[in-house]
Parts: structure tokens; C-alpha cells; sequence
């Protein structure tokens, strides 16, 4: 006996739109979306539009290139009971702002990558800042160590074995095994550090903002350039991070 079908097709072509989108960061025409989801210009006008006009598309007006908005970070963001993980962080992360004078951001993992959901801008004339919705790398920088390392050993081993480690400075750990020692004394630590290895002068130290059972909500950090953020000044620096954080853990679970 046959099985009715429950496929809504104009639906599951709106979700192919948007599962190419994801893999495409800088975007696709609908020229380039037409031949890689093997449908007719017009189709492929009527559902980016109809997106766009829902905000789950944004478009490049030079390019034509559209992307994915922001708003499915909304959709995605850590909710405990009534509490928001953005309300209760802001405060804690201004904070943080004020006694390090630096740039204070916050994010969480999306597939194999993070993802930035807020930031605090720093004090100073020259100072960090970036389009909230970058995505990042998880082994090259601090967040992204916290959010390999609060994975248990399984995990970690199959997410090394998946990602690329590419070496992006000369700094970068690129070796699964070295990568899992450093994720190993991140636990131990309580907080990661970047040493300028995403980046050439910049420094990172990061977080993890945990939920009940200590599961792993977030990732908040402190980005500056190295000159004002030196590597003997991670410990200390470390400390204030995982007090920030813990402050904005013990919000969301009061």
C-alpha cells in the first residue's frame, strides 16, 4: 500500500535556496542559484524575493549577490525559560568593555563554524569591530577553541577529522592531535587564548557561557591588537573573561 507524500515542493525548493546559501558566505546570483539547484531564472526570482521580503535574505546591491540575513540568528539564539542570552549578556558584556577597553563580542556554533551574535565596541580609536553574522573557523581562534573543547572526546575527534585546519598564520595549529591537546588544556584552563593565529596582530581571549548541566550555551571573548593585549597579559586578562562569563552564565539560570 502506497504512502501519501507530505512533500510541499515550492517549500523544499525555498530550503534548497537557503542550504546553498549557507555553504555560499559571499553569496550567489540567481543566475548561479538557477544552475546549481537545476531550476528555471524565474522560479529562482520568485522564492530569493519572497525571502528577501520574509528578511531571511539580504542582497548586495552591486553585486545582485544575495546572502543569508541575520534574522536566522534570532530564530537560533540561546533561550533559557523567559531569559535571552543577548538581554542578559549585554550588560555583564559592556562591562567587560569598560575594564579592558576592548572590544567584547559574543557568539555561538552553527554547524562547523561560529557565529558572531553581538558585540560591545571598544574604547579606543583603533580598535576591533566586525558585521555581526561573521562566521569563523572553530581551530584558528579563541572562541572557536571553546567551542571544540566543551565537546566531549568523540566529538572533538570526529570535528577535527571533518574541518579543514588550514594555516592561516604562522602561528595556527594544524595538527589534530596538537588541536586536541590544546582544546584538552582549555577545559583544564577554563578559557582560550589566540595567539595571532587567525590573524597577524590580533589577539583573542575567550569564555564559555554554560547552561544548567554545564552544557555549553556561548562563547564570549576580548579581540585587540597584540600590542595592547601582550601575551603576558592573558592570565589576567583570562580571569576577567571567565568572571564575565560566569556572571551572564548565572543570569540565564537564576
Amino acid at each position: 500500500m502506497k504512502t501519501a507524500t507530505t512533500s510541499v515542493p515550492a517549500l523544499e525548493r525555498g530550503l534548497d535556496v537557503l542550504e546553498v546559501l549557507n555553504q555560499a558566505p559571499d553569496g550567489l546570483g540567481i543566475s548561479e542559484l538557477a544552475t546549481r539547484l537545476a531550476l528555471n531564472k524565474n522560479a529562482v526570482f520568485r522564492i530569493t524575493h519572497t525571502l528577501m521580503d520574509r528578511q531571511y535574505l539580504e542582497r548586495d546591491p552591486l553585486s545582485k549577490r544575495f546572502r543569508l540575513s541575520t534574522k536566522f540568528l534570532t530564530l537560533g539564539l540561546p533561550q533559557v525559560g523567559d531569559v535571552s542570552l543577548v538581554e542578559e549578556a549585554l550588560p555583564v558584556m559592556r562591562a567587560l568593555r569598560d575594564e579592558t577597553r576592548e572590544t567584547v563580542q559574543l557568539g555561538l556554533r552553527v554547524g562547523d563554524e561560529g557565529v558572531i551574535i553581538e558585540q560591545v565596541s571598544g574604547l579606543h580609536p583603533l580598535r576591533i569591530a566586525v558585521d555581526i553574522g561573521l562566521r569563523f573557523p572553530l581551530h584558528n581562534n579563541a572562541p572557536g577553541k571553546i567551542l571544540l573543547a566543551w565537546q566531549n572526546a568523540s566529538e572533538l575527534q570526529e570535528t577535527l577529522e571533518r574541518i579543514p585546519l588550514t594555516q592561516d598564520t604562522p602561528r595556527t595549529i594544524t595538527e589534530p592531535k596538537a588541536l586536541q591537546q590544546e582544546c584538552d588544556q582549555v577545559r583544564q584552563r577554563g578559557y582560550a587564548t589566540d595567539y595571532a593565529e587567525a590573524d597577524e596582530g590580533i589577539h583573542c581571549i575567550s569564555a564559555p557561557i554554560l547552561g544548567q548541566d554545564q552544557q555549553l550555551l556561548a562563547v564570549l571573548w576580548v579581540s585587540a591588537p597584540s600590542k595592547r593585549l601582550p601575551k603576558g597579559m592573558f592570565a589576567s586578562v583570562g580571569k576577567q573573561v571567565m568572571l564575565s562569563a560566569d556572571e551572564i552564565s548565572g543570569r540565564l539560570i537564576k
